[in-house]
């Protein structure tokens, strides 16, 4: 039997157009989808028709549900929240651990996420690069066995779509894999083996960046 794992980074965060947002900002490391952002998830999700996801999965950060939230709505799909996919939560990015909304406030605003679902790995701040890739290939791995066979689409940032990729195929994702904003990983498993199709796809996007940021 076969499943295929897809995994996206979020979309272009408000940060990377504005600046000037993190100075004010009540929760500044968790900023929100830009403009065009949002434009880049809706080619995300219309690229993903028909490609057969059963279930979507997503970092708790505003900009990760956003971004899945796009997708859901036009595959029809319930959004479940995923800590282990979360951003790689470095000291020397955040001064603090940082805030995000309650699940009861995304929730509200929006009704696709499961309130039924409980995520299955824990991401604690501060963390090392070994640490963030430990903790997303874990991720990774264990929603693919999870939720085998169904296709699954993992919604990440783009540490931790380089390590849920590792975390499948290994350390040919370090090189191999590109995650720009939005951009698409393929990972096949065709009976016990991981193949590495896309390596971060960005075809279907109107706007890319030019530099791949991190942070």
């Amino acid at each position: 039997m076969s499943q295929i794992v897809w995994i996206a980074r979020h979309a272009n965060r408000l940060d990377f157009v504005n600046p000037d947002w993190f100075l004010t900002a009540e929760r500044r490391y968790d900023p929100p989808l830009s403009d065009d952002g949002v434009v880049q998830a809706q080619q995300l999700a219309n690229r993903l028709k028909g490609e057969d996801i059963a279930h979507i999965f997503a970092s708790p950060f505003l900009r990760t549900v956003q971004t899945a939230n796009q997708v859901a709505e036009v595959l029809n799909l319930s959004i479940k929240l995923e800590t282990g996919l979360s951003e790689w939560l470095n000291p020397a990015w955040m001064t603090e651990e940082p805030e995000k909304l309650s699940t009861t406030t995304l929730v509200e605003l929006f009704p696709r996420i499961d309130i039924g679902y409980t995520s299955r790995i824990a991401a604690k701040y501060p963390e090392t690069h070994e640490k963030v890739r430990e903790r997303s290939g874990q991720t990774a791995r264990c929603l693919a066995n999870e939720f085998f066979p169904k296709n699954i689409l993992l919604v990440a940032h783009g540490a931790s779509v380089l390590g849920g990729a590792m975390g499948l195929v290994g350390e040919i994702a370090k090189t191999e894999v590109k995650a720009s904003l939005c951009s698409l990983v393929k990972v096949v498993r065709q009976d016990s083996q991981w193949l590495l199709e896309l390596k971060g796809d960005i075809s279907h996007l109107s706007l890319v960046e030019k530099v791949i940021r991190f942070n």
